[in-house]
């Protein structure tokens, strides 16, 4: 059963320096008829791949609330008449702050979402800048003010850590300032320096200082002490909140679960089908307007990448692949499956097991990617 949602708006007002999502400038886009064309393929996706009820839906970009309040309510209305909701769904939005305004926080309150998302990335107001942000810190306390008045009590931030000059010292008075928002959840990404970004452009040309990778491992370890003492639970390895605020959606992709994705360039797993949408503007609203899933390019999960999958998807949670839940599902021991790998990584001190769990050590953690490659192409 399908039970997640992931939809994409691709508009930004402001394009950042490491983002690779499918994006674009919102000034002078065709929004209404993107919004209208959103509408068809989530028509035409429960139609053809139906489901009881949604457990979470997740509204990502790009910037969702770079919709104007007519759009945003319109949109709202689209989503809510088209897909259908459990009584406790997880409903969240995503946003920048400082575009967070209280008419739109209102008509994402009365919509029914009950999550916000915000991307801070980092308190420091000149790395800010050197990131093509253009929120300041004062925003991001008025957007968590405004959105808490208006009855919001389920709220996020993203941060990113090893920033290009960003220090030790810097990342620690960033942790020390987010700590001050009496919020439920965290995320933190180390920087990725994607292609046909900024970052990556100026990383070509040697004009790029990052702090490297010893710096960065401290970083991670210093979030991990940091987030522990201030009583956030690390439950994947970039993710943390206080107990029952685990973000159900980022959970369905870890669990290995379907999900539908919906808006241009998303991505979805339906049925043991992955598939992507496509990316440009124009072409996504004339597959629709065609009558046509707007599929880019599909692909059906075998059973061993399915198995696979289960594996170094799983072990990004905290508490690991359930070992009992991997035989359930596909009839075999992940431990004979996989056994090879896994004890050269608990010999490595990367894995350990117990009774029903395979999970990362803590040292794992700092080489997860290391460890998820062990898994390819092992069935």
């Amino acid at each position: 059963m399908i039970k997640a949602a992931y939809l994409h708006i691709p508009f930004c007002e402001h394009i950042c320096h490491y983002c690779d999502f499918n994006k674009m400038f919102l000034k002078g886009q065709p929004v209404d008829d993107y919004l209208q064309a959103l509408d068809q393929e989530m028509k035409m996706t429960i139609s053809r791949y139906p489901t009881d009820h949604l457990e979470t839906i997740f509204v990502g970009g790009g910037t969702p609330t770079s919709l104007n309040e007519q759009q945003l309510d319109k949109f709202c209305e689209s989503i809510n008449r088209n897909l259908p909701k459990s009584a406790n769904v997880e409903f969240t939005f995503e946003a920048n702050p400082g575009d967070l305004t209280k008419g739109k926080l209102q008509i994402l309150k009365d919509a029914g979402v009950n999550r916000i998302s915000l991307g801070v990335q980092t308190f420091n107001e000149d790395l800010l800048q050197k990131i093509g942000r253009v929120h300041r810190k004062r925003d991001v306390y008025q957007s968590i003010e405004d959105a808490k008045k208006v009855g919001f009590e389920n709220i996020s931030i993203d941060l990113i850590f090893s920033l290009p000059t960003q220090t030790l010292q810097d990342f620690k008075e960033s942790l020390s300032e987010a700590f001050t928002l009496d919020i439920t959840h965290y995320s933190a990404y180390s920087l990725i320096i994607e292609p046909k970004t900024v970052f990556y452009n100026l990383m070509k040309k040697g004009k790029l200082l990052t702090p490297g990778e010893d710096i960065e491992a401290a970083m991670y370890e210093l979030l991990m002490e940091e987030m522990e003492k201030n009583g956030f639970r690390q439950y994947e390895i970039s993710n943390f909140s206080k107990p029952g605020f685990e973000s159900k959606h980022n959970l369905t992709y870890w669990n290995n679960d379907f999900y539908y994705g919906l808006g241009a360039g998303a991505h979805s797993y339906l049925n043991g089908l992955r598939r992507s949408n496509s990316g440009p503007l124009k072409k996504y609203i004339d597959q629709i307007n065609k009558g046509m899933l707007p599929v880019f390019e599909e692909h059906e999960v075998t059973k061993a990448e399915q198995m696979e999958e289960e594996m170094f998807l799983g072990l990004r949670k905290t508490k690991g692949v359930s070992i009992s839940h991997f035989i359930g599902k596909f009839g075999k021991d992940p431990r004979q499956l996989f056994k090879n790998e896994i004890v050269d990584l608990v010999e490595k001190q990367w894995l350990e097991t117990d009774e029903d769990n395979i999970y990362l050590t803590k040292r794992g953690r700092l080489l997860g990617n290391e460890v998820f490659q062990s898994f390819l192409g092992a069935v």
